[in-house]
């Protein structure tokens, strides 16, 4: 049940800050949550596509505006993260009964693993996250996540 709205600033691949009004629901279990669009990662400052441009670049080559600390720190995050989604979005396509073809050849690159569950197309990272994030699969980060968070469903 929505009960408003609160804003949340981003910035997008210029370094420019936007704020966009996101909607606040109250869950059946009493917890408040927040409607993510997808052009947002939780917990991140920047849009994803910006963060899938840095994650999918070869080291040096980014052309967004950001520091090398950033860059470095972004891939760090996505490197010991993409196993966790990979295996949440498998676990999704079994939920569901998808076909779903598990490929965990070491000769494979991260992206080519993911490119045969949600596509090689600009947006990967799009697709990754909605569908882990709304079977409540994303892996909260230490400053935001508390000894008292239960996971539930609106």
């Amino acid at each position: 049940m929505p009960i408003g709205t609160r804003a949340r600033k981003y910035r997008n691949s210029l370094s420019e800050q936007l704020t966009l009004r996101i909607r606040r629901l109250r869950c059946k279990c009493g917890k408040i949550h927040h409607e993510l669009p997808d052009i947002l990662v939780p917990y991140k400052r920047y849009e994803a596509a910006c963060i899938e441009k840095v994650v999918s670049e070869p080291k040096g080559s980014a052309t967004i505006a950001l520091d090398e600390s950033t860059i470095c720190r972004w891939k760090a995050w996505f490197r010991e993260r993409i196993a966790h989604w990979i295996g949440g979005l498998v676990s999704i396509a079994i939920r569901f009964k998808l076909p779903v073809e598990v490929r965990s050849l070491p000769s494979q690159s991260v992206h080519q693993r993911i490119g045969h569950l949600v596509g090689h197309a600009d947006g990967w990272l799009k697709r990754i996250v909605r569908p882990v994030v709304n079977a409540n699969l994303w892996g909260y980060t230490r400053s935001a996540c508390t000894a008292t968070s239960v996971s539930c469903r609106l």
